[in-house]
């Protein structure tokens, strides 16, 4: 067991952990977040996701170790004093959740995406949100929802 700082949504977590446990176990586990979930624990699906150096991370398959000193975004921080970021706003107004279980991945993915190309396009949406799996298929309210959130954050 090794002593780590982790800065999780500007705050600084001090946990005593191995430093080959997953990211999304020490997140969950020691400092207490619960937006991002296990889902394959393979990389693969996006409900681990989370925000390292404005990129979208899978946190199952990165070791603690390797973030520390970084600031790290889950869906908790993307909220600022008890107002929702324009993606959750959107995510709301398009009731884009059926069953709930990937919306941290598919959120934190689209801000990723909305950070670097404020304004995409049907295909550009289409590709940058590829790789984040939605079981319930309601990849056109997502797209919708995505869309909305980059005509008020544009």
């Amino acid at each position: 067991m090794s002593n780590i700082t982790l800065k999780v949504n500007g705050k600084a977590h001090a946990v005593d952990v191995d430093l080959s446990t997953p990211l999304l176990y020490v997140l969950r586990n020691d400092v207490g977040v619960q937006g991002p979930r296990f889902g394959c624990g393979l990389g693969q699906c996006g409900a681990c996701t989370v925000i390292i150096k404005g990129e979208a991370v899978r946190s199952c398959t990165r070791p603690v170790s390797s973030v520390q000193g970084a600031e790290i975004t889950t869906l908790e921080g993307l909220s600022q004093n008890g107002v929702l970021h324009p993606l959750q706003q959107a995510w709301i107004d398009e009731q884009v959740p059926q069953c709930g279980f990937c919306q941290n991945g598919q959120i934190l993915t689209a801000k990723v995406l909305l950070d670097k190309n404020p304004n995409p396009t049907d295909a550009q949406i289409r590709q940058g949100m590829a790789n984040t799996l939605c079981r319930c298929m309601t990849y056109y309210r997502i797209q919708a929802a995505i869309k909305r959130a980059a005509k008020v954050t544009a």
